[in-house]
């Protein structure tokens, strides 16, 4: 099978008549738009193809579907608004020399990739000389008046009671932090009054716990004298303490002790973390952590040295997770993911790099999604300097670090969390079964409440500002904007089950409020939500009546290929795959990926272990022969990545050790769990085995990971080259069941798959948009990534005019050999 990516003409894609979305799928809603008009400066600009290996090529979108089966409506993304757009000129098209130049001295895949440009201009960006960034202007915009929603999606006019309902409160809790705390900008900065905070004089200690009946800061400071240091309360539940320092000036409370704070509380008498530590530590043989005061010499402090890079136009992200991220069965560390990881992710032509369970979780299998303490990094990887200076080294080789960060929800544990934090059940919590999540067993956070929006807001912010994060994946979002929690519901795209009683308004006025901060104090950060619903206007801006996000995580892309993961390969839907991945809002942009963390885990299954399955341990040496199963699951592995990055979205994430198909599952250490009714899961012995990332076998050139892993770098390239992913021009031009082929045109790039188990096409004829020369730029099928070779990556395809506009609108094809992926 092949996989071609044509460079041709960046086309504008016309607007629908009246704007109107239209609702459809499972997960998301889609917007089916009609044929776009075309208007060409010049008939013979010429164009570069792109192969991609394996029966499936990339070719370039231009008029009517070349599918005589199929009579589904282009797709579309992010259109342009515009009636007739102007196809630019050769200059425009084509890629720069010097990017192929510069990938050749290095001597990574993707030099594979030739452009044929006749103009050079130097576009890639070298680490070192990371673009600065603006000057952050620490103003939040005022509130718009939240009406271009409906001009965007006029079907949203049958919920406006709803929708303005909804931006009336978000402008009400504006108004009252204005008046209150002098808005979201001083409100957002809580970390500079709560928790421990250090002046000239000495240490104040504040907390907010209304339901505690007395308090005192305990540690090893004091000896844990609870009488030692007893706090005083305020009108609203906050507690205080003023440490003067120490006759010879050091601070009452030295750097790296243990604190707690001691409350008499409804439940009793109880030792808690504080809240806004920033720091916590879990002693060796202890199960509780203890809350660290963190406060270190200025000349232990580390100080970024690089500043943060743009954002970029289009996010290839490479999800991580630091303590599974070395190939040794252990915990990794800060240092090593920035000496080891970190130019591993460069290199293969990642742009971002998401990191999870950055909060301290003190059950590490929870994969860092049940927080106890939210200010504070997780100790397990090193110290908060080591934190930063990964940060820092990111940033120096032009990479984004996003944070996966968790406002969902809350861990339940009481010892070292929130829960009950001062003795009651309704705390930074709702009270009752509404503040519990049953699957999760997790808490929920009221976000009607002012202090768990002075908690949240100035979390976000804390990590932007005191480390230097570019931005966050939001996780649970879902979770958050329905009282039902997403659990036993279906989405169907009906626009009720997103406005109606079962949304909680007050979690969706608190995503507004920190898209808000997000986006007026830091403009080149990146907002993503995890929402599997399909919410309208979660990616429209907030002053606009949406939630405010940049990008949502395209979940129904990963959800369909296991699903059709789970049966035989002949049965696949052409245009089912292209349905679930083009099916986006307007306006509305997706990260996208075929698999992330989730399907990694044990219990689920990888793409590479769905297709390869066992033959994995014994045929995946190129000393030794290998079966139809791998020959056919490598072949495959590299199609979905690559017509998912095509099709999918505007962004594209990876989960560490996927992209050379990392074999197996993850499995954290865990012991026995006993369950209430009286059965046992059984643990694996606290086995670190099956919690770690074999990069090594990527890296191994005598086994077939390492063609897996050269494609995937290859792509990203290929991706950073031609920007397709955020071109406006996306068109779909066949989708044949019968020969399990797809063509698609995304900017300048003509992508041609063969999804075909056996069949090889000879003289195939591949509708395009632009008449001229085309060239092989990426193959799935080349030795190099795995594949038989079949192609020749020097030869020039010329298209050629049909009296019959069966193929394309513009009866222009060209003529290709459409190899299957066994031999």
């Amino acid at each position: 099978m092949a996989s071609f990516a044509v460079s041709g003409a960046r086309l504008g894609v016309v607007r629908p008549g009246g704007g109107a979305a239209r609702s459809g799928g499972e997960r998301r809603s889609g917007v089916d738009l009609p044929p776009v008009l075309f208007r060409r400066k010049d008939s013979f600009s010429r164009t570069v193809l792109s192969c991609a290996g394996a029966p499936g090529k990339v070719l370039v979108p231009g008029g009517g579907n070349d599918d005589l089966l199929s009579s589904a409506e282009p797709a579309v993304d992010n259109p342009v608004q515009s009636e007739q757009l102007e196809v630019p000129d050769e200059a425009e098209l084509v890629v720069e020399e010097s990017l192929a130049v510069e990938v050749e001295e290095k001597t990574e895949p993707s030099q594979v990739i030739e452009g044929v440009s006749e103009t050079e201009t130097d576009v890639l960006a070298v680490a070192s000389k990371a673009p600065l960034m603006e000057e952050k202007p620490r103003v939040v915009p005022p509130p718009g008046d939240g009406q271009r929603i409906y001009q965007i999606d006029p079907m949203l006019e049958g919920f406006r009671n709803h929708l303005d309902y909804r931006y009336s409160e978000y402008k009400r809790m504006r108004a009252a932090i204005d008046q209150h705390e002098g808005g979201l900008d001083a409100f957002s900065r809580g970390y500079e009054k709560l928790g421990f905070t250090r002046s000239a004089e000495g240490i104040t200690y504040r907390e907010w716990a209304p339901g505690a009946h007395s308090a005192a800061l305990v540690g090893d400071f004091n000896n844990w004298n609870p009488n030692a240091d007893t706090m005083t309360r305020n009108e609203y539940g906050t507690w205080e303490i003023f440490l003067p320092n120490n006759a010879d000036g050091s601070p009452a409370i030295p750097h790296g002790s243990r604190v707690k704070i001691r409350m008499d509380t409804p439940s009793g008498v109880k030792d808690s973390i504080p809240a806004w530590i920033k720091f916590s530590v879990q002693a060796p043989g202890e199960i509780p952590y203890n809350g660290i005061y963190y406060d270190p010499p200025e000349e232990e402090k580390y100080v970024f040295k690089h500043p943060q890079p743009k954002r970029p136009k289009s996010l290839r992200i490479y999800e991580s997770h630091v303590g599974m991220s070395s190939p040794e069965p252990k915990i990794n560390t800060y240092a090593n993911f920035r000496d080891e990881v970190l130019p591993r992710i460069k290199r293969l032509g990642y742009n971002a790099v998401q990191i999870m369970a950055i909060q301290e979780h003190s059950y590490y299998a929870s994969f860092g999604y049940h927080v106890t303490n939210f200010f504070a990094p997780s100790s397990r990887f090193g110290t908060p300097e080591d934190l930063k200076s990964l940060i820092d080294k990111a940033h120096e080789l032009g990479l984004l670090v996003l944070m996966d960060i968790v406002h969902s929800h809350a861990s339940n544990n009481t010892l070292d969390g929130l829960n009950g934090f001062d003795g009651t059940d309704m705390h930074y919590f709702h009270g009752g079964p509404r503040g519990h999540h049953w699957m999760w067993d997790s808490r929920l956070f009221n976000y009607g409440s002012w202090e768990v929006l002075r908690f949240l807001l100035s979390n976000a912010r804390w990590w932007l500002e005191e480390y230097k994060f570019d931005g966050f994946r939001f996780d649970g979002v879902t979770s958050m904007m329905y009282t039902h929690h997403g659990l036993q519901v279906a989405f169907t795209g009906n626009y009720g089950e997103y406005f109606g009683f079962a949304t909680d308004v007050d979690a969706v006025v608190y995503l507004m409020l920190v898209n808000d901060l997000i986006h007026g104090l830091y403009p080149e950060a990146v907002a993503i939500g995890e929402d599997v619903s399909g919410m309208p206007t979660f990616c429209i801006p907030v002053q606009d009546g949406g939630v405010g996000f940049d990008y949502r995580l395209h979940m129904a892309a990963p959800d369909k290929w296991i699903e059709l993961l789970k049966q035989s390969d002949e049965y696949w839907k052409m245009g089912d795959i292209v349905h679930t991945l083009t099916n986006r809002r307007w306006l509305e942009k997706c990260v996208t990926y075929a698999e992330s963390h989730d399907q990694a885990l044990v219990g689920d299954k990888t793409i590479a272990f769905w297709l390869m399955d066992k033959d994995m341990y014994d045929f995946m040496a190129l000393d030794r022969p290998s079966t139809p199963r791998i020959d056919r699951g490598i072949a495959l592995h590299k199609m979905i990545r690559l017509v998912t990055m095509g099709l999918g979205g505007e962004g594209y994430l990876n989960f560490m050790g996927n992209e050379f198909g990392h074999p197996e599952w993850i499995d954290f250490p865990r012991g026995p769990q006993s369950l209430p009714n009286g059965s046992v899961i059984p643990g694996n012995n606290y086995s670190y085995d099956k919690c770690r990332r074999r990069f090594d076998l990527g890296d191994a050139d005598y086994l077939r990971y390492h063609g897996m892993q050269e494609f995937d770098q290859a792509m990203q390239h290929l991706e950073e080259k031609y920007e397709f992913m955020t071109s406006d021009h996306q068109y779909v031009s066949r989708k044949h069941e019968e020969d399990k082929v797809i063509i698609f045109e995304r900017g300048n790039l003509v992508f041609v798959f063969n999804f075909h188990w056996s069949n090889s096409y000879f003289d195939y004829r591949v509708g395009c948009f632009k008449p001229g020369k085309y060239k092989i730029v990426l193959d799935s099928d080349d030795g190099l990534f795995g594949g038989f070779s079949r192609l020749d990556h020097e030869a020039e395809y010329f298209t050629a005019v049909s009296l019959s506009s069966k193929y394309y609108a513009k009866s222009v094809f060209l003529i290709l050999l459409l190899p299957a992926n066994t031999k």
